[in-house]
């Protein structure tokens, strides 16, 4: 009897890829226009913000998203799914999104709410922060695949951020917000080498899960996290914390 063969994807060269590649090789062919923002507008909204959300598949730090309102006199050129480019694009394109459109706003949801609610419930929440935090008051919004508990008409698009210029936005500088927010822990937890792999996760930062345990802003809910055998990482202000109430039970006692 024959052994079963695995079932290996493979590009039309024979060649072995994984689905993640052939995902990046789609977006890479995507085309990011205003197309979507341009049948709302002919359909009168006025103001079309793009939503879209970063962290999701992390295993560390808070999930953030922003809100974006392009102004449709304004071409921002360059704009593509924040994937797709390198960090030192991102950060000169988002200041010049801040600059030029009309409204952005940025939320972010911890992660005792993620792993409470789980990851897909925290990700629509933090969007609808993100779009309740914006200066205007959007009539119509764009977003990368779901819908929002938002009182405005709404457009779902599958691989947004790779075909809206508006989520593309959005996409951007929550990619920057996140990046910065997750590097200032580096230096707290530079075992984890936070600074480059952004939480998600790599061989190193696995076997560092592994051997030291999940620091207090993993995400217990995420199976590489809660599956490590070494004990939690505590940080210090939490142990001072708990001399502090130790102390003040036993003075309580004491009198």
């Amino acid at each position: 009897m024959p052994l079963c063969k695995k079932n290996t994807t493979r590009d039309h060269g024979g060649n072995p890829v994984s689905k993640a590649t052939l995902k990046l090789r789609l977006l890479k062919r995507l085309k990011c226009t205003l197309k979507y923002e341009k049948l709302a507008w002919t359909a009168g909204a006025k103001l079309v913000a793009g939503v879209d959300e970063v962290g999701r598949g992390s295993l560390f730090g808070p999930v953030v998203a922003a809100a974006v309102v392009l102004d449709p006199s304004y071409r921002l050129r360059g704009l593509r799914d924040s994937k797709l480019l390198d960090r030192e694009t991102r950060e000169k394109l988002a200041p010049r999104i801040r600059q030029h459109a009309l409204a952005w706003a940025i939320a972010a949801v911890d992660v005792a709410t993620i792993d409470q609610i789980n990851i897909y419930w925290a990700s629509k929440r933090a969007m609808e922060e993100a779009v309740g935090r914006l200066t205007v008051r959007p009539d119509h919004l764009l977003i990368d695949a779901l819908r929002l508990n938002c009182d405005c008409r709404q457009t779902p698009i599958i691989h947004g951020d790779a075909l809206s210029a508006s989520i593309a936005a959005a996409s951007i500088i929550a990619k920057v917000e996140r990046d910065a927010m997750i590097s200032a822990w580096d230096p707290v937890f530079p075992e984890y080498r936070l600074a480059s792999n952004k939480g998600y996760s790599t061989p190193h930062h696995l076997k560092t899960l592994r051997e030291r345990g999940p620091t207090p802003l993993h995400r217990l809910s995420f199976a590489p996290v809660w599956t490590s055998s070494a004990p939690q990482e505590v940080l210090e202000f939490m142990l001072e914390e708990k001399q502090e109430s130790e102390t003040d039970v036993s003075s309580a006692c004491k009198s």
